[in-house]
């Protein structure tokens, strides 16, 4: 009897301590959802400057963007970048990974991020290689200029001052909508990119990617001013494609036979050793720059941590974008 009684006594010990244990849990766990959540971290945006949400839509779809409007703005006109995310990403993530809201305070710039829906690709990637999606009127590319001149429509922006640029698919996304609306963009920046015409559907994409756009090299692009950047270390998008990206643009020029390259090599400090091939056209009007980043794989060169994809250790490739695109005479 007293070994029941122990056995007893232990047994209830034990299920009273669990209990308690299963309150104290519990307890803590009610106080941790009334805890009010902490405040969200401040933007780093300059007093004045604003991101804010837009959406635009046609017969192809619609879209939402995000649109930078830097402290300097006063009702003066300004350029207006087009900015076109890689797979996976956002506005948010591609404005804090290439930093071109800082860069456009200091060119005084509208930079507008449109956002791939994951409707419309799993992997939120642009549809750059549907055959759809490179015709003019058509597809994404009709969504991507609808959002620019939406934008055109509501804010005062430079004339002759639209620009596109991109990363991997933006990137190629990037060069065919340059390629259709060469009336509303001036210039073109592709980083780890592909060619025009690179592909007709996701298999011919895969083996662009892979091992180059080699049936883009019979297709013209729009021949508007194109920087290139491009890591020789890309396993994603083959360094080759970055390669037909800047011959593409120089071949589709009227005046592509009067461009003067020059070679200049550098180096970041305690980063990735480059080459810089620029091109210009007899009159010193700028047509192309080619980077090549020596040991840089599929990321944007002198991005930053805060954002996928980025790598801080190239040159800075946001910056550049913008500079060669302020070189433009409206």
């Amino acid at each position: 009897m007293r070994i029941r009684h122990h056995f007893l006594s232990q047994l209830r010990k034990s299920t009273q301590d669990l209990l308690n244990r299963t309150m104290r849990l519990s307890d803590a766990a009610m106080r941790l959802a009334t805890i009010e959540p902490p405040a969200p971290s401040p933007s780093g945006m300059p007093p004045g400057a604003r991101f804010v949400d837009g959406r635009f839509g046609n017969r192809a779809g619609s879209r939402r963007y995000k649109l930078y409007i830097p402290s300097t703005w006063r009702g003066q006109p300004m350029p207006l970048l087009v900015m076109l995310h890689g797979c996976t990403q956002d506005p948010e993530d591609f404005a804090a990974g290439t930093q071109m809201n800082a860069v456009a305070e200091e060119r005084e710039c509208f930079v507008v991020y449109p956002a791939q829906s994951q409707q419309a690709n799993n992997s939120r990637c642009w549809n750059w290689f549907n055959a759809m999606d490179q015709e003019r009127g058509q597809g994404e590319p009709s969504i991507i200029a609808g959002i620019a001149r939406q934008v055109m429509r509501r804010f005062p922006v430079q004339r002759g001052q639209v620009f596109v640029a991109g990363l991997s698919a933006g990137g190629a996304m990037a060069v065919v909508v340059g390629t259709l609306y060469p009336d509303l963009f001036a210039a073109v920046g592709v980083h780890s990119g592909l060619p025009f015409a690179s592909a007709r559907d996701l298999p011919s994409a895969l083996s662009a990617m892979k091992r180059g756009a080699t049936n883009s090299r019979e297709v013209n692009s729009a021949g508007l001013p194109i920087i290139v950047f491009h890591g020789d270390q890309d396993t994603t998008v083959h360094p080759v494609n970055g390669e037909e990206v800047i011959a593409q643009g120089l071949r589709s020029h009227p005046l592509g036979s009067s461009v003067q390259p020059s070679t200049v090599a550098g180096r970041v400090p305690d980063g990735y050793e480059y080459t810089r091939v620029k091109h210009w056209l007899e009159d010193g009007s700028p047509l192309g720059e080619h980077w090549i980043i020596h040991g840089a794989g599929h990321a944007w060169s002198g991005g930053s941590a805060a954002g996928s994809y980025t790598d801080g250790k190239g040159p800075d490739a946001s910056r550049e974008m913008m500079r060669f695109f302020s070189t433009l005479g409206a």
